[in-house]
């Protein structure tokens, strides 16, 4: 899970260079799915990555615009999977 936290609460300039240039994501990063807050403050994107190096590439690209916050996570099948007798 990327918690991405527009710099200034200002998603414009993110939104602009999407337009220009798209994604930015090397190869082995892949965009699952994402939320935007109400206010356009935060954005909460789903992503797979083959390595956090490749997650880190990526990042580099928006960085400028973007603070980023990243937590692996699981699906519910794996968690429950885990903790089942």
């Amino acid at each position: 899970m990327v918690i991405e936290r527009f710099r200034n609460g200002d998603a414009a300039p993110v939104y602009a260079r999407f337009r220009e240039r798209g994604r930015l994501a090397p190869e082995g990063v892949k965009y699952i799915t994402s939320w935007v807050d109400s206010t356009f403050q935060v954005c909460f994107q789903v992503m797979e990555a083959d390595s956090r190096s490749l997650l880190d590439e990526w990042i580099a690209n928006w960085d400028d615009l973007v603070d980023f916050e990243v937590i692996p996570v699981v699906d519910s099948a794996t968690a429950q999977a885990r903790f089942s007798p």
